[in-house]
């Protein structure tokens, strides 16, 4: 028989198991804390988050919460200091000297010094490295010559003077650079983790990071789970412990779970909910202007698209981008007839020469193009456009389908890919032929878009090379004055539009769900919004 008093010692062991298992199931319970835990929604995985190697919107939106750069944003979308507390500029705007955080640390506890900046820098213009954005850090000096493999990472200009110093010399002056120097690819990255390592040093488990969180695992196609970074300088500061993001490729698919509450934030909204959506959450819908441009390519490695731009003005003048964004996107997007999208600093974007023509006559137009390029009904044209998988993509491809064949007669087929096949393919250029992408700027200057298409930029995925259009970059890079430089890179884009490389087809607008729960959500043209600068809103509470 059980004594009373040992009947007490069982109860009192049941209630403790009983309170862990409910703590590890997240269930609150009295006098013990819960882990708060932010869900986010995600469209693709990230293609790595390796700094160097990553490249999508989505990769750059973890790579926020778990890296640092030297500077980073404020909620609204203002420029401020990150691991550099402070720095200096020289009077001919050619040396930047960094003065970093005594207190920054990697996740593991190693001081963060300045030479594991000065390392990474190297690093992304190595060609060993392969960096999608070797290209961003081209105004440091010797930046380019070593991406071209003419001078060695080791001749780069940038010196780690002691542990907490680093300064950066550049060949000409460059507005934005400090703005290059809050994205992603100039994040830090660990010697010794990648000398251990290797490429392996992303894995779970390897990955050191600097952040506000560190990855603690990723199970593809699903979720990336983020977990609070204690050794982060500004961890005081850090309201949620836990991170998930979502990955969810199906634009309904999240809209739904946000419904379910299983996402707090969704990184799209359906356009065939958007109306339901606005009536439905108006005070949790955000739409908000933002710096990108959606666009199709043309592989100009390759017949029949090099050496035509006939051609390729015939099939930009033949999609009528207002029925795009009016009955296809339907979200507030501007349809583009520029390559630079409107609302940028001190830049005045340039405009197609057939923008004022209704779409009846660019039709006529087009065909008589069409004709001049050598295609018709006795020599038909037939390509392959490609697209990752998404709704979105696949309703503004069979629109565009539609309206080629409608008006010029050409007969396209839709190839759907996963996000990473579709890079890999449009990286290898053997294949593609006209290809979706888009473009998000990574500060606020005209340069961001523009540099893209500049011939040795790695991230010009038409391949697209003109002399003319690089020597107009090259004098905008050389102005000091910046209404010279203006005026040159105007005269860049009026080039690039003539010549029709890409076809620009709407600029986009952030669009995304964000639950009353989170607090501290702020609006702004990069839409860049930091897990560390959001909160969750005690349960019961009222935000």
């Amino acid at each position: 028989m059980i004594s009373k008093k040992r009947a007490l010692v069982y109860l009192v062991i049941l209630a403790a198991a009983v309170a862990v298992v409910w703590q590890y199931q997240g269930v609150p319970q009295v006098g013990g804390p819960v882990a708060s835990v932010l869900h986010r929604g995600l469209l693709t995985d990230p293609e790595s988050v390796d700094p160097h190697k990553a490249r999508s919107v989505q990769a750059g939106v973890v790579l926020r919460d778990i890296g640092e750069g030297l500077l980073s944003y404020s909620p609204t979308g203002e420029l401020v200091a990150g691991t550099a507390k402070e720095w200096s500029i020289s009077d001919d705007g050619l040396v930047y000297t960094f003065r970093l955080r005594e207190d920054a640390r990697w996740s593991n506890g190693d001081p963060l010094i300045a030479e594991h900046f000065a390392f990474s820098l190297r690093r992304l213009v190595d060609p060993a490295t392969a960096a999608f954005y070797s290209s961003m850090i081209a105004g440091v000096l010797n930046a380019s010559e070593i991406v071209d493999g003419e001078l060695t990472p080791s001749e780069l200009g940038v010196e780690a003077v002691d542990n907490h110093t680093l300064v950066i010399t550049l060949e000409r002056p460059t507005p934005y650079l400090l703005s290059l120097l809050s994205a992603p690819s100039t994040f830090p990255v660990h010697p010794g983790s990648i000398a251990e390592h290797g490429d392996a040093f992303t894995r779970d488990g390897n990955l050191l990071s600097n952040g506000a969180y560190k990855l603690d695992s990723w199970e593809p196609g699903s979720v990336l789970a983020l977990s609070r970074n204690e050794q982060y300088w500004n961890n005081a500061a850090t309201a949620i412990d836990e991170v998930r993001h979502h990955v969810v490729t199906q634009e309904m698919a999240q809209l739904n779970r946000y419904r379910a509450g299983e996402l707090d934030i969704t990184d799209v909204v359906p356009p065939d909910s958007f109306a339901r959506v606005r009536e439905e959450y108006p005070d949790e819908l955000h739409v908000a202007p933002y710096l990108g441009v959606y666009y199709y390519g043309f592989n100009l490695t390759k017949p029949p698209f090099n050496d035509n731009p006939k051609l390729r003005e015939a099939l930009s003048m033949a999609i009528d981008r207002e029925v795009l964004v009016e009955s296809i996107t339907g979200r507030g997007e501007a349809a583009a007839y520029s390559w630079v999208p409107p609302g940028v600093d001190n830049y005045e974007p340039r405009r197609f020469n057939y923008a004022d023509q209704t779409q009846n006559e660019r039709n006529a137009h087009a065909r008589r193009l069409l004709a001049e390029a050598g295609y018709g009904p006795d020599n038909p044209l037939r390509f392959e456009l490609r697209y990752n998988t998404s709704d979105t993509q696949q309703r503004i491809a069979l629109a565009i389908q539609a309206m080629w064949k409608e008006v010029l007669g050409v007969e396209t087929k839709l190839i759907n890919e996963e996000f990473q096949v579709l890079l890999a393919n449009i990286a290898a250029g053997d294949i593609t032929q006209v290809f979706f992408s888009s473009w998000i700027g990574d500060y606020n200057d005209a340069h961001t878009f523009l540099s893209l298409m500049e011939s040795d930029n790695a991230s010009n995925m038409p391949r697209y090379s003109n002399q003319d259009f690089d020597s107009l970059m090259q004098s905008a890079a050389e102005q000091v004055d910046p209404k010279g430089r203006r005026l040159y890179l105007e005269e860049a884009e009026r080039e690039l539009l003539a010549d029709h490389p890409v076809i620009p087809l709407y600029f986009y607008v952030s669009k995304h769900l964000v639950s009353p729960d989170v607090v501290g959500w702020e609006d702004n043209v990069l839409d860049y919004h930091y897990s560390q600068h959001l909160s969750l809103a005690p349960a019961g509470a009222t935000p």
